[in-house]
């Protein structure tokens, strides 16, 4: 699912590139800035200008990791600008330590590359300021503007190599601890690291400049987010998607209107339905979909307009750390489960967590058709 309000600048190597619509708001706030500062237009918009290069910069950054990982035959759906830099959206992380370590460590290197061509150009050119002479690095006229470009970059590089997730620093650290450690172990490692230097970062904030502290806060809550993410990964090995397959589920007809759905969807616990018609799946219809059909084309319309043809169909063979991880990239609500062109029946992220709980809580590793016959638990309906 692409980010909301965002606006679409075109595809480069078959990725989807987009910019954010809160992007637009740090131009405006960097152009009033340059322009008080200066008292001067032109000083505005050449401020625009260097933002715009560095997000140049930004971009060719998140395109080093999305190159480097289609290498192993991971696609990369979208990268998306924002006021606080790039995100690529892989469809998976690399499972291997030496190619997790070089799609981590591609995108700095990319800034260290742009950094010292800049730097053979300004040396070439003889223009490349004296250290003994103060630069202004709110100037952006001529060699200033190249100048700190060239900084920028750097500063991106080194920034990017703190060892915390989620800065490639963190994925380069786990990489390498996966030389030596499992999987689990190594993120919960790299994890711990990352945290205690998020605390250190807020606690220099205070004393020192209040931006690091934002900058521990995020480092902090997304090395706890990768470090849960990764062990519900680990809970998730050895199990297949027919090991969660549920077989009761909201189905609509092809020839049903959004009406119905309205009436599904009020009556029960369903949010996403799946659109069928002789035991093949049409579409998926969720919640989401169905508000926006309402508002666009009233509830008389068929399901068909309304529904998401461009939906995830699993194997019921396939692995289930596999399918999770895709679920979470690709921000999938429900994926129903194929076998030979039938429908079978359809996972969740809900179903997902409520058998890591259930296993969790018994304190093994259970087949779920043993588990349901053990407890008398019926098959969840949807």
């Amino acid at each position: 699912m692409e980010m909301k309000w965002s606006l679409k600048l075109g595809r480069i190597a078959g990725i989807k590139v987009s910019v954010h619509w809160t992007f637009m708001i740090l131009l405006v706030w960097i152009f009033i800035l340059h322009y008080r500062l200066e008292q001067d237009m032109m000083q505005g918009i050449l401020g625009v200008v260097f933002i715009l290069a560095l997000f140049l910069c930004v971009t060719l950054h998140e395109f080093g990791h999305a190159l480097t990982a289609k290498r192993y035959d991971i696609n990369t759906k979208s990268i998306t600008l924002l006021p606080i830099g790039g995100l690529a959206r892989l469809e998976k992380f690399p499972e291997k330590p030496m190619q997790e370590l070089l799609v981590a460590i591609a995108g700095p290197l990319v800034n260290l590359v742009i950094g010292v061509f800049i730097l053979l150009v300004l040396l070439a050119f003889n223009s490349f300021p004296s250290f003994s002479e103060p630069m202004n690095l709110m100037n952006f006229s001529g060699v200033g503007f190249w100048y700190n470009l060239l900084f920028a970059n750097m500063i991106l590089a080194i920034f990017n190599l703190i060892p915390a997730f989620p800065m490639d620093g963190g994925r380069i650290l786990r990489a390498l601890l996966l030389f030596k450690f499992e999987r689990g172990k190594a993120t919960k490692i790299a994890a711990g690291i990352g945290q205690f230097l998020a605390i250190g970062f807020v606690f220099l904030g205070l004393y020192a400049n209040i931006f690091l502290v934002f900058i521990g806060i995020f480092i902090y809550l997304g090395a706890g987010a990768e470090a849960e993410m990764e062990m519900t990964k680990t809970s998730l090995t050895g199990y297949k998607v027919k090991d969660i397959l549920m077989k009761q589920f909201a189905r609509l007809s092809p020839r049903d209107n959004l009406g119905k759905a309205v009436e599904l969807l009020l009556d029960g616990q369903a949010h996403d339905f799946v659109i069928v018609e002789e035991g093949k799946v049409l579409g998926i219809l969720s919640r989401n979909d169905l508000i926006k059909g309402l508002s666009e084309k009233g509830n008389s319309s068929p399901v068909t307009d309304a529904m998401q043809t461009d939906f995830l169909s699993l194997d019921p063979e396939m692995p289930l750390q596999e399918v999770y991880q895709q679920i979470l990239t690709q921000s999938i609500s429900v994926a129903p489960v194929v076998q030979n062109g039938e429908l079978l029946g359809i996972i969740d992220k809900e179903n997902i967590y409520e058998f890591i709980l259930v296993n969790e809580a018994m304190g093994k590793k259970m087949d779920m058709k043993e588990l349901r016959r053990e407890y008398e638990i019926p098959e969840k309906l949807s």
